[in-house]
């Protein structure tokens, strides 16, 4: 078993999946203070995903796994047949629904921070951005949901069709940081826990310092 995902990544991935469910109850059972917060957790954890995804290890590189269209087609076309996987990290198709994923998280966290709920509470950005361009991006923020909730579906689906039709367990690995590679695959090169610290607390400063416009 060879060491593929490393701790800032998983513990990235595990973090984002419960703040952004914490983010959808709080909204629902209109706790918008504690929505907020979620949502500045949210942007904290972005923000060191999108600089890991450039300084991080090699399976969290987007240069590593983004590939050209070409690349994801020929791998859709083959995603039937009974082949060994092929790829330490992200394949062309996951890569793309890695970025996807990230843009969509982005943008809701983004209009989030102008938004307004015409009562008590509006994000930092709300009142520089003043009251018609604020509304808008509540109307973005609550439309955006749709699209988040479309693609956490196609995610688990993904996930549960890599386990039942090729047989690709894709959870155990991203728990573990581990898998088996196939023969003639290239080991990740991994980077140190400290450049993840310092990036992550240069995210969490930079969110503070947006809270505090």
């Amino acid at each position: 078993m060879t060491l593929v995902w490393d701790l800032p990544t998983r513990l990235f991935h595990g973090a984002l999946a419960v703040l952004v469910v914490a983010s959808y109850v709080t909204a629902e059972i209109d706790r918008i203070d504690l929505h907020m917060r979620c949502g500045y957790a949210v942007l904290t954890l972005l923000l060191f995903r999108l600089g890991w995804g450039v300084i991080g290890s090699d399976s969290a590189r987007f240069a590593q796994f983004v590939t050209g269209p070409g690349r994801v087609v020929a791998y859709l076309r083959r995603w039937l047949r009974p082949e060994a996987d092929q790829y330490p990290g992200h394949n062309p198709a996951g890569g793309w629904a890695v970025v996807a994923m990230l843009g969509l998280l982005t943008f809701q966290a983004v209009t989030g921070l102008g938004a307004n709920d015409d009562v008590v509470h509006q994000g930092p950005l709300a009142r520089p951005l003043g009251k018609r361009l604020s509304d808008l991006f509540s109307a973005m923020h609550d439309f955006n949901v749709n699209l988040l909730i479309g693609i956490v579906a196609l995610h688990v689906t993904a996930v549960l069709a890599y386990r039942l039709v090729r047989g690709q367990d894709l959870i155990r690995p991203m728990l573990t940081g581990r898998k088996t590679l196939q023969a003639g695959m290239i080991t990740p090169k991994q980077v140190g826990v400290l450049p993840a610290l310092g990036l992550f607390l240069a995210a969490a400063l930079t969110v503070w310092m947006i809270t505090r416009l």
